[in-house]
């Protein structure tokens, strides 16, 4: 149960909100310019006579993997195939950090393992910003996904300070930076790289603007974050009084886990094959799909903002993951850019809960000492997930097509739904009263 004063979590509230729309945004930048940024590097790099460089062997590999499929995949693919690698990659290097950090956050404070963090994201932007060449552009991208723990750190913080009826709409709070964060990050990291300065590398505007936020975030952070670990700001106190009383598990951790990686195994897969899809059917180009984006990051923020943080975290779970089925099975039967939107709004409404509403469930299936580490481990699975899905996916789709694929999909995230329905169970205090509802409207 949170002891924290009402003016103090409103403070520490705002220092999350601020910090983590800054990274976010700094993080969103990057999205929009990979083709760009990769094709840049492939004209430089991986010319006939450039098979001795890394990105050319990395397109090798490539083209054998490709070579494997009955039905051809056209070279115009490379680009977004190697983004979707890159983005696995940073997903899995996530998916053994997030742990770590987690637990050294329990152990040494939130404040000083989110400095920590910042101190290599800093490191990491700054290598985009010299990347002339792919192979120092490869080693920013390890060195984000090995230091990146600001989400984990916000979402463990934002627990510490919130007691069990107004935690859900904490953790709404942290959906609703990502929708706002996913709408107009990417759009401004596109204009930026209109801007070149540094021939050499092209998208340094984007990079030095990206860094620049960070940079800012971090001087924000060591300013005006308090410390908020409970056995840290409690110290003086811990040793007088009795050992806290074992907490009794609503949701098994192991469960929760499972629930994230399954989820996010099948959501990510959906995710990176919507620009196919959409190519094929609609021949959409990248700024029809950042306008699809779009709408799916605005809808995602009006309902994190006016919907999901009034809810239940369990009843959070079960509505996006039937939003999410439902989203399969229209995305293997449309033919419209009209139904293309309806399953659209059904992955914003999915974007706006599943994920939020599994970290309000965690943090409370743990104690106050070990929320960091418990959160981080929530986050690998979900991270493994998403660094598995994406591979798998698409190559259902290209095997056995559209259809196939989506109906896979379908198939995997109604055994998610079995889980939550049958599974999932609601946390004593999870349920708002109407008494928390009120302190929410007032902060």
């Amino acid at each position: 149960m949170s002891t924290v004063e009402p003016s103090t979590r409103k403070r520490v509230l705002k220092v999350i909100f601020v910090s983590l729309l800054l990274d976010l945004i700094s993080f969103t930048f990057i999205l929009p310019l990979f083709p760009k940024l990769l094709e840049f590097y492939r004209n430089s790099e991986a010319g006939p006579e450039s098979h001795s460089t890394l990105l050319a062997r990395i397109f090798d590999g490539l083209n054998a993997y490709k070579s494997a499929f009955a039905k051809p995949i056209e070279s115009r693919y490379d680009i977004v195939l190697l983004g979707g690698a890159l983005g696995s990659l940073f997903s899995l290097l996530q998916a053994i950090a997030s742990p770590v950090i987690g637990h050294l956050s329990d152990r040494y404070g939130r404040r000083t393992a989110l400095l920590a963090s910042m101190a290599g994201n800093i490191l990491s932007v700054l290598l985009w910003v010299m990347a002339v060449d792919f192979r120092t552009f490869l080693a920013s991208r390890i060195v984000g996904g090995l230091s990146e723990g600001n989400v984990q750190l916000a979402t463990a913080i934002a627990t510490d300070i919130s007691d069990e009826n107004s935690r859900g709409s904490t953790m709404a709070l942290i959906g609703a930076c990502f929708s706002i964060a996913f709408t107009f990050g990417p759009a401004l990291g596109a204009y930026l790289s209109t801007i070149s300065i540094v021939a050499a590398n092209p998208f340094a505007t984007a990079a030095g603007v990206s860094l620049t936020l960070i940079v800012v975030e971090t001087v924000y952070l060591y300013f005006s974050l308090p410390e908020t670990l409970p056995t840290k700001i409690g110290k003086a106190t811990t040793k007088t009084t009795a050992k806290p009383a074992a907490i009794i598990r609503t949701n098994s951790h192991f469960l929760l886990n499972l629930v994230h990686f399954s989820f996010l195994l099948f959501f990510s897969g959906m995710e990176f094959s919507l620009p196919f899809m959409t190519y094929d059917l609609f021949q959409y180009d990248s700024s029809q799909n950042g306008r699809l984006l779009g709408f799916v990051g605005l809808v995602a923020s009006l309902l994190q903002g006016g919907v999901t943080r009034r809810l239940a975290p369990l009843l959070t779970v079960r509505i996006g993951v039937s939003a999410c089925l439902l989203a399969f099975v229209m995305l293997g039967r449309i033919s419209t850019v009209m139904s293309l939107y309806l399953a659209a709004a059904c992955l914003a409404t999915t974007s706006a809960t599943v994920v939020s509403g599994l970290n309000t469930l965690s943090s409370f299936e743990a104690a106050e000492g070990e929320r960091g580490g418990k959160l981080g481990i929530l986050r690998s699975w979900g991270q493994l997930g998403r660094g598995l899905g994406p591979v798998l996916f698409t190559s259902i789709y290209w095997w056995a097509g559209r259809e196939v694929a989506y109906g896979a999909g379908a198939a995997g995230i109604l055994g998610v739904a079995v889980l939550a329905f049958a599974g999932l169970k609601s946390p004593p205090g999870s349920v708002k009263t109407r008494k928390a509802e009120t302190e929410e409207k007032e902060l």
